[in-house]
């Protein structure tokens, strides 16, 4: 059994390079990764899951009374499955909250139980709809700091409008992206976890702390449980915006070859491959991205790569976002595996076979440990 959470040297497909580590917090207190098909929920996703959470007793009253106790979960209703995961990791339950929808559309929460003076997470991606998620998000924070919370952290597991981060063309555009930052802080929020932002930037755009958290070990520790031989792996970036990406991600594969997509995009959700850097001639490829949207991107790359000669192409990112035509492409035979994680809810109409879905549960449960603990949060990732 390994656990994902910390990577400590480079893993290989031939074999798990991933070990446990219980720096920091006490890990006794919080749940466990099982391979797959282990735990009642294996594939509930629709697609195959690597990892399920295993429940683990609740704190004991000394242990609650000392600083679980002024822990609170909640979930908006984005990914509520999510949610439930990492309490279950935490060995704890979600809080309860009542949301509902007027006639007119109007939202409406309200917390059913008391959190005053607790450290509260409010887990909710601001996937599609991306407007109604994002104004949910900001009406439980208001309504945390209205019920006089110590702090709130928003736990954005996908945080959307990411990809608004600068003016592309010429001016007179939003950056929706510091928009949306200064919305959530000013809703009342005191610090903001969020999973492969689509820019490392974005983070300045909060004048509130931001927990950066990637789901890249996740990833890495389902790949090491390939029997494919290192040597014939290269990994692809689908731009040349995702090359320090890819690079991070091909240093953790037994420093494994880089190849470069060179890409044109012509206009929004389009883009137009131009030709490839790189050798992938009989090697399996695996692509990296930190989401799939419409899967032009990477579907253009893979067809590129078949081109170029290579044996299997693997798609890993970690936002499914899968907006139409995503999975007609996706599920074409262009791919051996797409490989995501659920940080976005993967519905049951957008699954194919080739799909796999990795949780993020534990990876964010650490990180919320870690934080309402006062304990490091980069070190799960040294």
């Amino acid at each position: 059994m390994a656990f994902f959470v910390k990577i400590s040297a480079p893993c290989s497909f031939a074999g798990h390079g991933t070990t446990s580590s219980s720096s920091g917090s006490s890990r006794s207190k919080r749940g466990l990764l099982l391979p797959v098909g282990a735990g009642a929920g294996a594939g509930a996703y629709g697609g195959r899951q690597y990892s399920d959470v295993v429940p683990v007793p609740a704190l004991s009253q000394a242990q609650a009374s000392s600083s679980g106790g002024r822990l609170r979960i909640f979930s908006g209703t984005a990914n509520p499955r999510l949610a439930q995961e990492v309490a279950c990791y935490l060995g704890m339950e979600l809080g309860r909250v009542k949301i509902k929808r007027f006639a007119d559309g109007e939202l409406y929460v309200q917390l059913q139980e008391s959190v005053r003076g607790c450290d509260v997470f409010l887990v909710q991606p601001t996937c599609p709809p991306a407007n109604e998620n994002l104004m949910e998000l900001l009406i439980m924070i208001d309504a945390c700091r209205r019920a006089s919370a110590k702090t709130i952290t928003a736990v954005v597991p996908y945080f959307g409008y990411a990809r608004a981060d600068r003016k592309m063309r010429g001016g007179r555009e939003s950056i929706a992206a510091k928009l949306v930052a200064n919305l959530i802080t000013e809703a009342g929020a005191h610090r903001v976890l969020a999973c492969d932002l689509h820019s490392g930037q974005s983070i300045g755009y909060f004048d509130i702390p931001v927990d950066h958290v990637y789901g890249q070990p996740v990833i890495l520790d389902y790949l090491a449980s390939k029997t494919i031989c290192p040597d014939e792996v290269v990994v692809v970036s689908p731009d040349v915006g995702g090359v320090a990406r890819a690079r991070a991600f091909a240093k953790k594969l037994s420093d494994a070859p880089l190849a470069i997509v060179d890409k044109r995009r012509q206009g929004h959700n389009q883009s137009e491959v131009v030709h490839l850097i790189g050798d992938v001639r009989g090697k399996v490829a695996v692509m990296v991205d930190d989401m799939i949207d419409t899967a032009g991107t990477v579907s253009q790359g893979a067809e590129l790569l078949h081109r170029e000669g290579a044996r299997a192409v693997y798609a890993c990112s970690t936002h499914a976002v899968l907006s139409p035509p995503a999975v007609d492409r996706l599920s074409s035979g262009l791919f051996q595996e797409v490989i995501v994680t659920n940080t976005v809810p993967v519905l049951h109409h957008r699954t194919f076979p080739q799909l796999t879905v990795l949780s993020v549960a534990n990876l964010l449960g650490e990180t919320i440990w870690r934080v309402h603990d006062d304990c490091s949060v980069s070190s799960i990732f040294q």
